[in-house]
């Protein structure tokens, strides 16, 4: 510990040292990272590179009170490690009301053996992606109907699809039913990387720091697409992302795209498959640190070698264009589904705060409601509410948990948004739609609620 560190510290007790929120907020550096749980003060600076959910979430919320994302992400068998990075205890440590009533539910949920209960979804999901590559292989190799063709471009949109929800559920935590690590990491790797040329580590760091700063302008990278599409009129102003350590410009190209993007949305959702390539190819030949490299690149280098392989036994150039168009086309459903849970909901600029953990994520998402029959199209998306507060809860008890989030909501008049597929894909061309008229004319002023106005703007 340094000597500026021990001289802000006073000793209250013979057993105990303690600093106080402002002396706390002051270690917030790369440097010199302190955080707080439960009222006690950790040293994690030298943990920084080595934390499994990678550096930007302890960065996100340094200097603060992390107590609800900590409980949130990090099983019961995780807090005995905190003792090593001990420095203080914190002597103004605060618990709102909300907060102990989240932070006693995610123990009965642990009680209850929830967090284990994983049902048969990841083992249903493999098996049907190997029955319908299968499939796939063989309407390639052995018809040569133009429409079974296209079909098998369906079905491999849908294997992705599936891959997607799988590889999404596999990074919160560990989806097959033996308690093995190395099981876990080899499915992510096949059903990731090798299936869909997607880098689970790409999006482990990309994922991460979204549920940590959900629906921050400056520091969620899932809100950041600039030139293509701005969910507020802040972007205007050519926020710096934090995530991507550059400035978004809003020019004269990210103008012209914006004023359009209510209508250029689902042509792009159809394509946005590139987008994740390019962003997965990028980290995997940066500097920056990714676990398991090789696996990771080994990985992706292995789909770049099938699935064109794949494409190239069709017996021209106009199919094999359209199976790659239709197979993208068919995964922007998938593409869509994460925008509408995050798109017309509240927004802020800024970091995100630890203490206001449950509120931040209850206001930044929106459920999709549907019968139980269709929870296989959304793969657990659908309680986007309810997975954004135990992200750790396997899909199959989302639903089980949804009426006792709703009335904890209710009970702190915190939002509970919930609508149909239809009504989500409204609110969220509303919101596009009005920050496109807001773009076309940037003497407006700033709308304070995006959907408001785009309900009441006429013409």
């Amino acid at each position: 510990m340094d000597e500026r560190a021990g001289a802000e510290m006073k000793t209250t007790t013979d057993k105990y040292k303690y600093i106080t929120t402002a002396e706390l907020r002051q270690h917030n550096t790369p440097a010199d990272l302190w955080i707080s749980i439960q009222g006690k003060v950790y040293d994690v600076t030298q943990w920084l590179q080595h934390h499994p959910g990678g550096d930007l979430p302890l960065l996100s919320l340094a200097g603060q009170d992390v107590t609800d994302a900590f409980v949130a992400y990090h099983p019961p068998a995780a807090w005995p490690m905190l003792d090593r990075f001990y420095v203080a205890h914190l002597s103004d440590f605060h618990v709102s009301d909300v907060s102990r009533e989240y932070r006693r539910l995610v123990a009965d949920f642990s009680k209850g053996g929830l967090f284990h209960r994983k049902g048969h979804s990841a083992s249903a999901s493999l098996l049907l992606m190997a029955v319908l590559l299968a499939t796939i292989v063989y309407g390639v190799l052995y018809t040569q109907s133009p429409a079974a063709h296209a079909a098998c471009a369906m079905l491999m949109g849908i294997v992705w699809i599936q891959s997607g929800f799988l590889g999404h559920d596999s990074g919160h935590y560990n989806v097959m039913a033996q308690r093995c690590p190395g099981l876990n990491r080899a499915m992510q790797v096949l059903a990731g990387n090798c299936v869909t040329g997607i880098s689970i580590g790409w999006w482990k760091r990309n994922h991460n720091v979204h549920h940590i700063a959900c629906n921050s302008l400056d520091y969620d990278p899932d809100l950041q697409h600039i030139p293509l599409f701005a969910v507020s009129s802040k972007f205007f102003k050519s926020l710096t992302s934090v995530y991507y350590e550059r400035r978004m410009v809003f020019d004269k190209f990210a103008w012209f795209f914006v004023s359009y993007q209510h209508w250029s949305f689902y042509p792009v959702m159809c394509v946005a498959r590139v987008n994740l390539f390019a962003q997965s190819i990028a980290l995997l030949l940066s500097k920056t640190h990714v676990p398991n490299r090789w696996q990771e690149v080994l990985g992706v280098v292995f789909f770049w070698i099938w699935y064109p392989l794949l494409v190239s036994c069709l017996p021209s150039w106009s199919e094999r264009v359209a199976f790659v168009l239709i197979s993208f086309a068919v995964t922007g459903i998938q593409h869509v589904q994460f925008c509408l849970n995050h798109f017309s909901t509240e927004v802020y600029v800024g970091p995100p705060k630890g203490n206001d953990w449950f509120e931040k994520q209850t206001m930044g998402t929106l459920n999709i409601s549907c019968p139980p029959w269709m929870d296989w199209f959304h793969g657990g998306l659908q309680f986007q509410v309810e997975h954004h507060l135990f992200p750790r809860l396997p899909r199959c008890n989302l639903r089980l948990i949804s009426p006792l989030v709703k009335e904890l909501c209710k009970k702190h008049r915190l939002p509970y948004s919930s609508y149909s597929f239809l009504e989500a894909n409204k609110r969220t061309i509303a919101t596009l739609r009005t920050a496109a008229l807001q773009a076309r004319d940037l003497a407006n002023p700033v709308p304070k609620n995006l959907v408001w106005e785009a309900v009441n703007t006429h013409g």
